[in-house]
């Protein structure tokens, strides 16, 4: 264990130090901003508020509606005959190359279209983003979008659920989607 280290001891000023430290003070003059008040004197004391009556509040209620319930997982037997290639898809859709608008606009029409067409299951092909990714790891712009966009208002009434594709579909650069019946409520 070590022992605490010493206070450094200040040198006494020479008298040519102190000589020189006169002059220098005497030639300084202070900011007149910074010339403080002979005296300060004190804040007037606040009024006194009135006393209010405590009052029962009415219960807190919500404006927003509540959150709406996660998507269900593909069941494990679809999921098994899709990945192991006794079921395909009914349609699929590849993003390869789209831009985000574009995808957006793309993945909604191909939902609606697939689903008027009567199909339970689609594939979406995102593609896993370039090689490297960025500085901070972040590969696949829209792998991480659309995921985003299913759980969105706008796609509620279309998707029921979506799960990562098998490895023969994409693996991670793909997804199952799976879609309501029309007119099914949601």
């Amino acid at each position: 264990m070590k022992a605490p280290p010493r206070p450094q001891r200040l040198r006494k000023l020479s008298d040519e130090e102190i000589e020189l430290w006169t002059q220098v003070a005497a030639t300084v003059t202070p900011r007149p901003e910074s010339v403080l008040p002979a005296r300060l004197t004190p804040p007037p004391a606040a009024a006194p508020k009135p006393q209010v009556e405590a009052t029962a509040l009415p219960p807190a209620t919500s404006a927003k509606s509540p959150a709406p319930p996660p998507f269900a997982p593909l069941e494990r037997t679809l999921k098994r005959k899709l990945s192991r290639g006794r079921m395909t898809a009914d349609a699929a859709l590849d993003l390869h190359g789209f831009r985000q608008d574009e995808a957006y606009g793309a993945l909604h029409a191909f939902l609606h279209r697939s689903q008027g067409q009567g199909a339970r299951v689609v594939l979406v092909v995102t593609g896993k983003g370039s090689r490297g990714g960025d500085a901070f790891g972040n590969a696949g712009v829209l792998r991480r979008a659309v995921p985003m966009w299913l759980a969105l208002p706008d796609f509620r009434p279309i998707v029921i659920g979506f799960e990562e594709a098998g490895r023969p579909h994409g693996g991670a650069g793909a997804l199952y989607v799976r879609l309501r019946r029309r007119g099914t409520p949601r």
